[in-house]
């Protein structure tokens, strides 16, 4: 059937007009290593239990699932530990519905939010498609966030509500909990702390869940699809006051995560030992990349997170390109002279640093 219309042909919301949505190359390579997976496998006996479920739960799927997936709320609290209850928590179909809903139910018309660029491009993007003015602040050198550089840029916007990305992505910059606190207190709007990465912190780092005693404006927001290899199954959950989860619920669409999302979450994160075991091996392609960045020449910044961020790189579109003529595939994330790459396998990592050192700062043969 031939197209007759195209997206300047229909009433769109006058701020939508000229977007474009968000999405990484979707391409089949036999390294991909661009939007910060984990290259890992499920692995097999937590598959068969995750199947088992599934199974079970199919012969039900006639019905309406359970509209507040009290089971899951309860695994991910124990699972967060911290003294959260099911009343803590809220989960959606990926982090990004969980951000989407903070948005339905604290930003829109006449209402703002405060970000830090560069940071995850999916928060403009979230803010445009719920009316709420997106505002990017300013970071410090190397893209670190300091807490006073953070309260200077509340105090200048006076924003309604705040998105932290820590670690920050795509910089894979830490964010301290000095910071954190900080903002909170500069604001009488809702902080939102994404920690989708924060597994990949080293060993010990404390969460920003661990903020949340007495800070009922405070949200923090996670997701199985890093750590938990669970990118598939779209399961994305918050942490926050109790008042939260039920602003949430005013918004979000009725029987929102499936029966089939419910029993795949909870039979993953019974196997959570099992399932996070991969999480050192990434620490260690992580650092290996910095190292190795380094060596060939190029400027690596340091990250909390499964991906490496490197400077350096005389024309990145070149070099991109240059490396996806070899199979690899890497990111660009639209900062000049820098690319992403994703920690991957030790063969996959290999793989591209032994691609890339055949390559000049320019993508050319060195």
């Amino acid at each position: 059937m031939e197209r007759v219309t195209s997206l300047e042909d229909l009433p769109l919301r006058t701020n939508l007009q000229g977007l474009t949505p968000y999405g990484a190359p979707q391409l089949h390579v036999p390294v991909a290593l661009n939007v910060n997976e984990n290259t890992h496998p499920i692995p097999d006996a937590v598959a068969r239990d995750i199947l088992a479920n599934l199974a079970e739960a199919i012969h039900s799927v006639n019905r309406y699932p359970d509209r507040e997936f009290t089971a899951l709320r309860e695994a991910l609290a124990l699972y967060l530990g911290e003294g959260l209850t099911a009343d803590n928590i809220w989960a959606a179909n990926g982090s990004n519905e969980v951000l989407q809903q903070v948005l339905q139910a604290f930003g829109g018309p006449g209402r703002s939010l405060l970000g830090f660029a560069p940071t995850y491009s999916m928060y403009s993007i979230l803010a445009s498609g719920t009316d709420t003015t997106w505002i990017p602040g300013a970071r410090d050198a190397d893209f670190e966030l300091s807490p006073a550089t953070a309260v200077s840029e509340v105090t200048r916007t006076n924003p309604d509500i705040v998105f932290l990305c820590s670690p920050n992505n795509p910089t894979g910059t830490p964010l301290s909990l000095e910071t954190i606190a900080a903002v909170y207190a500069a604001t009488d709007g809702v902080v939102v702390v994404d920690e989708a990465y924060a597994e990949f912190a080293p060993a010990g780092t404390p969460s920003a869940v661990t903020l949340l005693p007495g800070r009922e404006r405070l949200l923090v927001s996670r997701t199985m699809s890093k750590a938990f290899a669970f990118a598939g199954a779209r399961v994305g959950y918050l942490a926050a006051d109790p008042a939260v989860t039920d602003a949430l619920r005013l918004v979000r669409l009725p029987y929102h995560l499936s029966a089939l999302t419910q029993a795949a979450a909870n039979a993953a994160l019974a196997h959570s030992a099992e399932m996070l075991a991969m999480v050192d091996d990434i620490r260690g392609q992580r650092d290996r990349l910095v190292v190795e960045l380094a060596r060939l020449g190029y400027s690596p910044h340091r990250s909390w997170s499964n991906f490496v961020l490197f400077g350096g790189v005389a024309d990145p579109r070149e070099t991109f390109e240059a490396l996806l003529a070899e199979g690899i595939l890497i990111r660009d994330v639209g900062i000049a002279g820098h690319l992403r790459v994703t920690a991957g396998t030790e063969n996959e990592t290999s793989q591209f640093l032994e691609a890339l050192g055949r390559l000049g700062r320019a993508g050319t043969p060195g």
